[in-house]
């Protein structure tokens, strides 16, 4: 049974960082790093959205509107996906969902809420 287990989330000013990180069991170190992980957020009233997505390849896609201001990274030795965020803003209130993509096969964290607020 895969497991993703988010956490870092909070409350934070605007301009602010977090570190959000993202822990996956039940799968192999092997199978992991072969598969794409991201970080998916939905705010309210809104619709699900990706954040940002690093492949199996090392490739790295970003929503423009986290573009130069987040980073995403992988460590495969533990089976862990980060998120640095940096000059957050309150547009970027949402609850952040870890997702590992493996084929047809998808799961979700159970997401970690990052509220961006003075």
């Amino acid at each position: 049974q895969v497991q993703l287990v988010e956490a870092g989330g909070g409350l934070v000013q605007p301009g602010g960082s977090l570190r959000l990180s993202c822990a996956a069991s039940g799968i192999s170190f092997s199978i992991f790093r072969l598969n794409r992980v991201g970080w998916y957020r939905q705010a309210p009233g809104k619709e699900r959205e990706l954040v940002a997505h690093i492949a199996g390849t090392g490739r790295i896609d970003y929503a423009d509107s986290v573009k130069c201001r987040f980073t995403i990274s992988r460590d495969n030795a533990k089976n862990t996906v980060y998120l640095q965020m940096h000059s957050l803003t309150p547009e970027d209130t949402a609850v952040y969902y870890c997702n590992l993509r493996s084929g047809t096969r998808s799961w979700w964290g159970q997401g970690t809420q990052v509220t961006v607020s003075s």
